[in-house]
């Protein structure tokens, strides 16, 4: 498979076989033949909000910032945090843009300008990413362990995580309940 999966979204199918991304859906933000990496959008760290974090690493609050939960993104590197965020701000080579209206930011700036009126209209932190090495991911597509969606802003910065797997899956006109880990035979 030689398709890039930028900008698309993975939904977990119900027999992935890794309890980590059970019911994950993940927004890709690079995929090449040598590597893929993603951002989980609906895995909340438990009790870790946005202002508590902001605080946490000293970035002034100019303005009120919304209680959010901050994501847990994946599995690698999570003591680093990604920025997900609308393309009205870019900070010049920091800001990777994942398509049109999706772009990831990964430094201090974006934390900075996120606590004043000069952040971008919406955004979500994660704590770490999901990554793949070469051929993996294509691997896992053969496996039947992914399905490939498209993203909308509600999937990406909406705050009902508990519905995303769901919302996602009815975007490809899925009905969750009759997804099933092992097909029957005739």
């Amino acid at each position: 498979m030689d398709t890039d999966l930028t900008g698309k979204l993975l939904i977990a199918l119900p027999g992935i076989g890794d309890p980590r991304f059970s019911r994950s859906v993940i927004l890709v933000c690079a995929h090449s033949p040598e590597f893929a990496m993603g951002i989980v959008l609906n895995k909340p760290m438990t009790g870790l909000t946005l202002p508590q974090l902001l605080e946490q690493l000293d970035i002034p609050l100019e303005i009120d910032i919304p209680d959010e939960l901050v994501l847990d993104g994946g599995p690698v590197s999570s003591d680093r945090g990604f920025v997900l965020h609308t393309d009205d701000v870019i900070s010049e080579g920091a800001t990777l843009e994942i398509d049109g209206e999706f772009c990831m930011t990964a430094t201090r700036d974006i934390l900075l300008a996120m606590g004043t009126r000069r952040g971008p209209r919406r955004s979500v932190l994660a704590l770490g990413y999901s990554g793949w090495g070469a051929g993996q991911l294509e691997y896992e597509l053969a496996e039947n362990a992914w399905l490939v969606g498209t993203p909308n802003a509600e999937l990406v910065f909406g705050e009902s995580h508990d519905g995303k797997w769901d919302a996602a899956l009815n975007e490809l006109g899925i009905d969750s309940g009759r997804l099933q880990i092992h097909p029957g035979t005739a």
